[in-house]
């Protein structure tokens, strides 16, 4: 429900005692902090749209991530060139895969290590992407499908191939922001 139907179907009550008065006063408070908190959160997107714009990610380009989840994943990994390889991201960030062995079965399960936050993002990137018929990450969830595996251990696939991405990504955007600084000097001269 929007503040704008909550206010339209608050016109048609009618209060007939104090306590619906009350009500209805108390309701029409709600609605103005939803819209106050809506405003808030439209002005806080475009903040974090025009830092991105401005530290020049590529993230965005990747499906699933957004305005939100693109601050989260570089707050979170910081220098993507930290991490030496795209396993140690993973490592980092907990999409590593644990293997669980025991005499003749071999299996993997999930990691409850590694920084839960940007797991979290991983998270919601691969479920958006499970969702977009038309995306990569819906095509190798797919795939995964197809290989056998659970929808849960597809899922986790999905999050590790989509942290060796995003790492590649964050690391591509160092590397041309490093190139960048080297030229303005250089051209300042």
């Amino acid at each position: 429900m929007t503040a704008a139907s909550a206010i339209t179907l608050l016109r048609g009550f009618r209060a007939r005692s104090e306590v619906d008065r009350t009500r209805v006063g108390l309701c029409r408070d709600l609605i103005a902090d939803i819209r106050r908190l809506n405003d808030q959160l439209a002005a806080n997107e475009k903040h974090m749209s025009q830092a991105l714009d401005e530290h020049g990610t590529r993230l965005r380009e990747i499906d699933g991530i957004g305005t939100v989840t693109a601050p989260r994943l570089i707050g979170r990994t910081g220098r993507a060139s930290r991490f030496p390889t795209a396993a140690a991201y993973a490592n980092y960030n907990g999409t590593a895969p644990v293997q669980i062995a025991s005499a003749d079965t071999d299996r993997h399960r999930l990691s409850r290590y590694g920084d839960r936050q940007l797991n979290s993002a991983l998270y919601t990137v691969a479920m958006v992407q499970t969702r977009m018929p038309a995306s990569a990450g819906r095509a190798y969830y797919d795939k995964k499908i197809d290989e056998g595996k659970s929808p849960r251990a597809a899922t986790r696939s999905l999050k590790r191939h989509l942290s060796d991405h995003v790492w590649r990504t964050i690391l591509a955007d160092e590397k041309r922001s490093h190139r960048q600084r080297e030229k303005e000097p250089a051209s300042a001269a």
